[in-house]
C-alpha cells in the first residue's frame, strides 16, 4: 500500500514538472512570437536589412573603383597637356570635369559610410547635411535637410522636425519660428519617417531687415529607444 502511494506521488510529481516545463516552453515561444510580430509591424526584415546594407557597401566599393580609374585618366591627361600645348585648354576643361566627378563621388561615399559605419562610431538618428541656397526672389531661400540613421537599421524612425532661426533685427535679438517663414498656406508640420535616410527641401521666407545667424534643428523622436536630436548650424548660403 505504501509502495503504491509512493509510486502515485512520484507519478504526480513527474507530471507536475512535465507540465511546468511545457508551460515554460510555451511562455518562451509566445514571447519570441510577440517579439517577431513587433519587428514585422515595425517594418523589419533581417534579410532585407542585410541586403540593403550590403548594397551600400557594394556601392562604396564601386565608387572607389571608379575614382581610381578617373585618377588614372587625370594622370594621362596631365601628361598629354605637357606634350601637346595646342590642346591645353581642351585638356584643362576635361581635367576640371574629371576632378568634379571625383569630388561628387567622394561626397557620395562619405554619405553612404555615414549610414553604414560613421567615423565617430555612434549609432542613431542625426542630421547628415543642411544647406541653404538663395533663390531668385529677394529674402527667399531654399533649405535642404538630410537625415540619416547610422548603423542601427532594425526599425523605421519617426518623428517631427522643428526648425528655428536665431538672428537680429534693428539690433535686437529675434528668433523666427518655422511657421512664420513658410509660404502662405503651407503647413508647418514637418514629419519624418525612414530607416536609412530621408531628404527634405523647403522654402524659407525671411522678413525684411532680419539678419540670420544660427539655424536650430530639433528632431523630436516618437520612439523611446531613439533619443531626440538637437543640432545648430551657422547661417551660410551656398553659392
Amino acid at each position: 500500500m505504501a509502495r503504491h502511494q509512493k509510486s502515485a506521488h512520484q507519478g504526480h510529481s513527474s507530471q507536475f514538472w512535465l507540465f511546468r516545463g511545457l508551460a515554460l516552453v510555451v511562455v518562451v515561444l509566445a514571447g519570441y512570437l510577440i517579439f517577431e510580430l513587433g519587428r514585422i509591424q515595425a517594418d523589419y526584415n533581417v534579410v532585407d536589412v542585410a541586403a540593403e546594407r550590403r548594397s551600400y557597401e557594394d556601392r562604396i566599393a564601386g565608387l572607389e573603383s571608379e575614382i581610381r580609374a578617373l585618377r588614372e585618366q587625370i594622370a594621362l591627361l596631365q601628361t598629354d597637356a605637357v606634350v601637346d600645348r595646342e590642346g591645353y585648354k581642351d585638356v584643362e576643361a576635361r581635367l576640371a570635369r574629371l576632378r568634379n566627378k571625383i569630388q561628387e563621388q567622394l561626397e557620395t561615399i562619405e554619405f553612404y559610410r555615414g549610414i553604414v559605419a560613421p567615423a565617430d562610431g555612434q549609432k542613431g538618428l542625426r542630421v547628415q547635411d543642411f544647406k541653404i541656397r538663395k533663390s531668385s526672389v529677394e529674402g527667399v531661400f531654399d533649405a535642404r535637410l538630410v537625415l540619416i540613421q547610422t548603423m542601427r537599421h532594425d526599425r523605421t524612425v519617426k518623428g517631427e522636425v522643428n526648425l528655428t532661426i536665431d538672428g537680429s533685427r534693428s539690433g535686437s535679438p529675434v528668433t523666427l519660428e518655422l511657421a512664420s517663414m513658410l509660404p502662405e498656406g503651407e503647413k508647418s508640420a514637418w514629419p519624418y519617417s525612414f530607416r536609412y535616410f530621408q531628404n527634405f527641401e523647403r522654402e524659407l521666407r525671411l522678413p525684411q531687415g532680419f539678419v540670420p545667424e544660427t539655424v536650430n534643428i530639433e528632431l523630436d523622436s516618437q520612439s523611446k529607444s531613439v533619443p531626440d536630436v538637437k543640432q545648430d548650424f551657422a547661417w551660410q548660403v551656398d553659392q
